[in-house]
Parts: C-alpha cells; structure tokens; sequence
C-alpha cells in the first residue's frame, strides 16, 4: 500500500503541479479585447482582400462586413432580448440571419414581431433577417443545418455563429473584428461570462472550467505546432474565405460537438486561431442549477468519447482517480506520504484561485470539488446511457440515430 501511495500521489502531483505551471506561463498571452486598447475601430491590412459582397459603410476605414447567424428551436423566453441587443451594436457593417428552426412554440412569431420593428442600417437595407425552416432534411442535425442554410445566404466577409441565449454588449464584435484583423487571425472564439445565480452552478461550471483548463490549453491554440484547438457555440467568429474552405457546416452536419469540431477543422487545415477573453462583452445563462448543468451536458458527454462505452468508463475511472484521489490520498495517508497529495491539491487550488479572477466563482468552490467530481462522473455515465438505451440523442424533440451520428463524426 505504501508504494500505491508513492506511485500514485507522484502522478497526480505531476500531473496537476505542470499544469499550474503551464497555465501560469501561458494564460497571459490570451488577449482580453475588453481592455482599453481593443475599444477601437477594426483596420484591414494593406493587401489583404474584403470579398465581392463587402459593404464598405465607413471607407476610411474600410470596415469587413459581419454575419451574425442565431440559430434557434423553441427559444421564446430569450429570443427577443438576444436580437434585440444584436440590433444594437455600435458596428458599422453587419446583418443578422436569425433562423427558427422548427419551433414549435413562439419562437418565429418573436423574431418576426423584431424584425418587423428594426431600424434600417447605413444602406437602408434591414439589418435583421427571418429563415423559418418547417422540415429537416435526412442526415442532419437541426443545429447544423440552420447554421448552413444561413450562411449561403450572408454577405458577410466574417461569420459569427451565436447561440439564442447570448446577450451582446454593444461593442463587443467591433471590439473581435479589430483584433482579429490586427492578429491576421482566422477565427477568434470569445469566451462568454457565465451567469450564475445557485450554489450549483458556481459549483459545477468552477468544475467544468478546471477540466477545460487541464485539458484543452487554451494558450497553446493560437501555436501552429500543437493539436490544441478551440470553438465556444456562444462566438465562433471565422473569415467565410476560411469557412467556405473548411467545407461548411455540410462537413460538420451530423456533429452534435459542432462548435468544437468546428474549431478542430480550422485548426487541422493550418488557419491562425486565438482565443480571447471579454470580460462582460458577451454573456449567459448556460444553466439553472447544478441538476441544470447535468442535463445540459448529458446530450454532449457521450459524443466528446466518440460515442465509445469503453473509452466512456476508462473517462469515468480516470476523472474519478485524478480529481478524487487528491482528496482521499491526504486523509488515508501519513507523514511523507501525505506530501505528493497535497502538491495535487494546492495545483489544483490554485487553479481555482486563478479563475475565480475571471469567472467570478469564488475560490472556495475548491472545498466542493469532490461533490462536482461525482456529479460529472454521473453525468458522463447517464449520457452513455441515454445514448445507448435510445440507440442514438432525442435533441429538442427530434431522434438523431446513433449509427449515423458515428458516420458523421470528423
């Protein structure tokens, strides 16, 4: 027993004490464009080609042109605060393509009754516009393909694809499009501000950060050598140049992770990606309740696995080793042996303490890590269930089989 302790303390100490240390070096090259010097006015570099439908609505700057895209099903409680703070911004030289997709509740009477009450923009044209799609077509998903059917109809020279339930601060996408033309970046994910409101949720997206952290490197994105890569469904903004090379959203039609995998095809295809950070500039509500977060997630859990049960519970063991055992190895330990358990906990402390600067969740959340790591263990489990019981995702109402989903996996 005492060399179980040695060995596995020393792994866990490793592993939780390097990634500290990485994310310490790392997290300050990852911008934050709400500061003071990105509230400014986006500049094309010289050379660089706007495309055939750009509107240029300030020629002395020769600002791109963005299309907002928002796809929604059954989305009556937010819909109309979403677009009506996307109507709002201070950009110059956008439009919004809001799709509703198969609703069956007020959702496209919303964005018609918005769309109907809108400003023109600089060119007179509305700035809002209303797809409403009443069927979906074999081998995709609903997601996927509102989103695609959207962008063949933008204008826009970049792509921002949203989710319904985001609020917009006025100067958030001037703020993106000015970064991501000074950094030549190809696509630029915007890390929301999560509004929490329950004990549970404070601590289960404190959770779900730290595994974002120690998994994902969001530092290492932006380095052409690594396989990090990166997509948040709240802002993925992309060059259509880049969007339409990658193949679209129709290579991506039957994947449940599209935000993700979006992010993972403009990584693999060598396109500059960034990360950033925006304090408030963009925020939601991802969940109500810890119980909130575990049914959010129990749709997706079972696809970030590739729909594999043994990789699923070799996930399942391993979450449980690397979270819990910190805590289980300082109480059943002595003397010595105690040390490597508590370099794990501290890493992972301060893990906490550095994102209760970002994300608001108090560093204390750590105390309740255990509590979170159960929970998610749950969450992993009862996804493969689900998925396997039901032979594929019941999402929003409508079944995406199983078999196909795992055809159309990138």
């Amino acid at each position: 027993m005492h060399y179980f302790h040695w060995i596995a303390g020393t792994i866990l100490a490793l592993a939780w004490f390097s990634r500290i240390v990485d994310a310490a070096i790392g997290m300050p090259s990852v911008a934050d464009i709400s500061r003071p010097e990105w509230d400014r006015d986006p500049v094309v570099a010289s050379g660089d080609r706007l495309s055939a439908n750009h509107f240029p609505a300030n020629p002395a700057y020769g600002h791109p042109r963005v299309s907002i895209i928002v796809p929604a099903r059954n989305e009556e409680l937010d819909i109309e605060q979403s677009l009506t703070r996307l109507l709002e911004l201070d950009y110059d030289n956008y439009e919004v393509i809001a799709v509703d997709d198969r609703s069956t509740d007020r959702t496209g009477e919303i964005m018609e009754r918005v769309a109907g009450s809108q400003k023109p923009d600089n060119q007179n044209l509305p700035r809002l516009k209303v797809i409403h799609h009443r069927e979906l077509p074999a081998g995709w998903l609903g997601k996927t393909h509102a989103m695609w059917t959207a962008t063949n109809a933008a204008s826009g020279d970049w792509i921002l694809f949203t989710d319904a339930d985001v609020l917009f601060k006025a100067d958030s996408v001037r703020r993106a499009v000015a970064y991501a033309e000074a950094e030549k970046a190809d696509h630029v994910v915007l890390f929301p501000q999560m509004i929490m409101k329950r004990p549970g949720e404070y601590m289960m997206i404190a959770f779900f950060q730290t595994m974002f952290v120690f998994g994902h490197r969001p530092w290492k994105v932006a380095d052409p050598k690594s396989k990090d890569h990166m997509g948040v469904g709240a802002f993925n903004l992309i060059r259509r140049s880049v969007y339409d090379s990658v193949g679209t959203y129709e290579a991506l039609r039957m994947e449940v992770l599209d935000d993700m995998k979006l992010g993972k095809v403009v990584k693999n295809a060598g396109f500059a990606q960034r990360n950033v950070f925006g304090g408030d500039l963009i925020s939601i509500r991802w969940a109500n309740g810890a119980m909130g977060v575990v049914n959010n997630l129990t749709k997706n859990f079972f696809a970030v696995l590739s729909f594999q049960w043994p990789r699923t519970l070799i996930s399942a063991f391993g979450l449980g080793f690397l979270n819990l055992m910190p805590f289980l190895g300082v109480w059943l330990t002595h003397g010595w042996e105690r040390v490597p358990y508590a370099v794990a906990l501290g890493s992972m402390f301060l893990i906490y303490l550095g994102m209760s600067l970002r994300s608001g969740v108090p560093a204390y959340y750590f105390l309740l890590h255990p509590v979170s790591t159960f929970l998610f263990i749950y969450t992993l489990l009862r996804s493969m269930f689900h998925v396997l019981w039901n032979d594929g995702i019941i999402w929003r109402g409508t079944r995406y089989p199983l078999e196909e989903l795992r055809k159309g996996m990138v």
